[in-house]
């Protein structure tokens, strides 16, 4: 159970940090083996659901005051309210990644999740192109300021995020750097997408999948969420505070360093 929690781990920090947690996921658990012999190749995808469920509570549980604030004017106000529009703008922006998502999920799940060249690419060049759109942009924009171009272009970022190594967070948060928010709030907007999309990709694996899977294991999927949650948690809090000082230049580094690592690692056993 101990490769379950830091499987838990490595979800819930992620998740939050744009350096991909379906990549971290699939080569953690499927390339260097962590966890196999409990998570075979039928549970994983489903295992992997229950963990972005676990950050998705994270999220909505960080963020409670915000999302009933939102839903209590976006219901009442419309987009007349500032906190009203927001609801709208997330769910304007949800539409296309859930879209994408439910036509190409086969795609994305029998052949890009096992191509780990393409994912260890993907981490070096979102890891480039993230610090360079950070260091060329203005940091100047409020999330306040957000209006329903913004809503659509950081919506349909979040497409690429199906190609493991991409980052939903590192592409959403690239889009918002473009448009010339704030770093933090650049982040914050991303985590507010995040909610709705994976609780979206919870709901259609359970409708999918036999749910004598998750009975059966019960055990590994409680643990995993639970993990993730407090890990999430703790990570929002640390990444918020971050950004107000520093900007993306360690995640790059990370992520050229881990993708160079399983570029190497795939050659020297032959694993491509």
């Amino acid at each position: 159970m101990i490769s379950i929690i830091i499987l838990g781990i490595i979800q819930g920090i992620s998740e939050f940090l744009p350096i991909s947690s379906s990549a971290h996921l699939i080569i953690f658990r499927d390339l260097f083996s962590l966890g196999k012999n409990i998570i075979d190749s039928e549970l994983s995808l489903s295992f992997d659901i229950a963990l972005h469920f676990g950050t998705a509570l994270a999220i909505l549980v960080f963020f409670f005051k915000d999302f009933w604030n939102m839903a209590i004017k976006g219901l009442s106000k419309g987009i007349k309210d500032k906190e009203g529009r927001m609801l709208w703008y997330i769910i304007i922006a949800t539409i296309p990644a859930a879209i994408v998502g439910v036509l190409f999920e086969d795609v994305v799940e029998d052949v890009l999740r096992t191509k780990y060249m393409v994912i260890s690419l993907a981490l070096i060049f979102v890891g480039i192109v993230l610090y360079l759109v950070d260091k060329k942009m203005p940091n100047h924009k409020e999330l306040n300021k957000l209006n329903i171009k913004d809503a659509i272009i950081i919506g349909c970022s979040q497409v690429f995020a199906l190609i493991p190594g991409f980052s939903r967070s590192g592409t959403t948060i690239i889009a918002g750097r473009l448009l010339g928010f704030e770093r933090e709030n650049a982040a914050k907007f991303s985590f507010y997408l995040s909610a709705p999309v994976v609780l979206g990709a919870v709901i259609l694996q359970l409708l999918k999948c036999d749910l004598t899977i998750i009975i059966n294991n019960i055990d590994v999927f409680l643990l995993g969420i639970f993990i993730s949650f407090i890990t999430g948690i703790i990570c929002i809090k640390t990444l918020l505070s971050f950004l107000k000082r520093y900007d993306f230049k360690i995640f790059m580094i990370y992520r050229l360093l881990f993708g160079t690592f399983i570029i190497f690692y795939l050659f020297s056993f032959k694993i491509i």
